[in-house]
């Protein structure tokens, strides 16, 4: 047994030591790429060619495929139009090193259906083409298990990614200069988009989308997402860091966003949304915002540092309700937005809330304006507002106290440095009473103020 095991030890020695013995021609013929399956070489794909490799990267991504092997494309540039992707085909680029540069045609990628596809370790680069509307540089209709990872596309003309009844995951990618939209989906089956570096898009950064409302269920995490500009105006559509529209049970969490020229999270018509975890910064509207037709919304444990206001939950109107604000540090808000054609009667609020919701054990510092609204009017319904601390407003809660208004409670809140008052009643954005906290005041049946700490 000894002796058996020194052999195979010898023989296992003498092959290594034959292997680094390889002249270097050899080593360097030696297509080292192969091992992670295909080698694209293998069929007449040339890296660094100034001709277009589109014929010769189709055939070698179809036998792959077939093959149920991983095509591996060596560092270099390929000129590419128009690929197409299998069921099973996998293309594998040396991270930093393997490009494709597009060379025209509806999109760089395409997959129609096609399942357990992936793309790793490859930069495309759009090169700023223009792509027909409502197209990503990389486009997959439908498929189960679409996994693009560890990518950097850039330069697209139109949206970097764009998804449709897709389940799978997008994660550890890097976009820069994109047209349109970094990461559009629609009516996701089952989707992850996490991990991923988005500096500079035209009109938002990730957007979660459905044509009809119904569940969703994508989880958004841990994205870092910086200079989201609003290009074709609008009055929120565009300029969002992070966008749900129609799509429920959405988890958005631990995303690093900044400068945005609309919001951070935008959650609209988006029920059983989940805000949480975010860090925020320097944004020109709501900070973190459902509205419209939704029901039920947990925003919770996020820093928001710079925008017009922190949070919104409204559109009662629109049948928007059920929220919980929670535990939120909102600071340093700006008292009108920028890109507004009028002024703005809520910038420089905290928290604005409308209907069945409860707001609690939030920061807030530094408002120009509110530290927390409750009601518009008489859309106001079951709102409790209870142990917050509020510091540096113009006033520390408005509530609305117009006929048809519902009840409100505001207890036991820490609340100082707010000229305008402590607790004040409101008709829409105006101040119509004195300082609700104060004894002797104006008492109204709807509204329970008690228990409040007040620092005048």
């Amino acid at each position: 047994m000894n002796l058996n095991r020194r052999h195979l030890i010898g023989a296992s020695t003498a092959g290594i030591a034959g292997a680094l013995a390889m002249p270097a021609d050899a080593a360097r013929a030696a297509p080292l790429t192969s091992l992670l399956g295909r080698d694209a070489t293998q069929y007449g794909v040339r890296p660094g060619s100034s001709e277009d490799q589109t014929r010769a990267l189709q055939r070698a991504i179809d036998d792959a495929a077939r093959a149920q092997l991983p095509l591996a494309l060596p560092p270099g540039v390929y000129r590419t139009g128009l690929l197409r992707l299998p069921n099973g085909a996998q293309l594998i680029g040396v991270r930093g090193a393997t490009k494709l540069v597009f060379t025209g045609g509806a999109s760089a990628i395409q997959s129609d259906g096609s399942d357990a596809i992936g793309l790793t370790g490859i930069t495309f680069d759009g090169g700023g083409i223009p792509l027909p509307t409502r197209r990503g540089l990389i486009h997959a209709l439908g498929g189960r298990d679409v996994r693009i990872s560890e990518c950097a596309i850039t330069s697209s003309g139109g949206s970097g990614i764009w998804l449709e009844q897709v389940a799978g995951d997008i994660s550890g990618n890097i976009f820069t200069d994109i047209a349109v939209t970094a990461v559009v989906s629609f009516d996701a089956r089952g989707l992850s988009v996490c991990r991923n570096t988005i500096l500079g898009t035209n009109d938002n950064g990730i957007e979660i989308l459905r044509t009809a409302i119904g569940d969703d269920g994508t989880l958004v995490a841990d994205n870092r997402i910086e200079n989201i500009k609003a290009g074709p105006g609008g009055s929120g559509q565009f300029g969002n860091a992070i966008n749900a529209f129609r799509a429920s049970n959405v988890i958005v969490r631990g995303n690093r966003i900044r400068n945005c020229d609309y919001s951070a999270v935008r959650g609209n018509s988006a029920s059983n949304i989940h805000i949480s975890g975010n860090s925020v910064s320097d944004v020109r509207e709501v900070a973190l915002y459902s509205e419209f037709a939704f029901e039920a919304a947990v925003i919770a444990n996020n820093i928001v540092d710079g925008a017009a206001v922190g949070v919104s939950v409204c559109n009662f109107n629109e049948g928007g309700r059920i929220a919980v604000v929670q535990g939120n540090i909102i600071r340093n808000l700006i008292p009108k937005r920028p890109i507004g054609t009028a002024p703005d009667d809520d910038a420089g609020v905290g928290i604005y809330i409308e209907a069945d919701s409860s707001v609690t054990g939030n920061v807030i510092e530094n408002a120009p304006s509110y530290g927390i609204v409750a009601g518009w009017g008489r859309y106001l319904r079951d709102v409790a507002i209870t142990g917050n601390v509020i510091r540096k407003a113009l006033a520390g809660v408005g509530v609305s106290v117009l006929p048809g208004a519902g009840t409100a409670l505001v207890n036991n809140n820490m609340i100082s440095e707010t000229p305008r008052g402590a607790v004040v009643g409101l008709d829409h954005a105006r101040a119509v009473t004195s300082d609700l906290s104060a004894d002797g005041a104006q008492r109204f049946a709807q509204l329970v103020v008690g228990g409040n700490a007040v620092r005048r």
